[in-house]
């Protein structure tokens, strides 16, 4: 359980996930740096919207976060 107000960040760290995407290039695990929105290392889908900074998205209950995977992709 986390705090309320807590980030989608801190509920997938406090639930023991610490990698939350992996690379586009090499697919390596990459995990939250900044939990400030400027390094992109949260990104993860989110209630089924990909490319959320988990870190900027405060977590709600019943709140569905996968891992992304590979690339972020742009909507035309």
């Amino acid at each position: 359980m986390v705090p309320e107000g807590a980030s989608a960040a801190a509920a997938m760290l406090v639930a023991g996930h610490i990698a939350f995407r992996e690379t586009a290039v090499t697919g390596s695990a990459r995990g939250p740096l900044c939990l400030m929105g400027v390094c992109f290392d949260c990104l993860a889908e989110i209630d089924g919207i990909a490319n959320r900074q988990a870190c900027m998205v405060t977590a709600t209950p019943g709140m569905r976060i996968d891992r992304q995977h590979g690339a972020r992709s742009a909507r035309p």
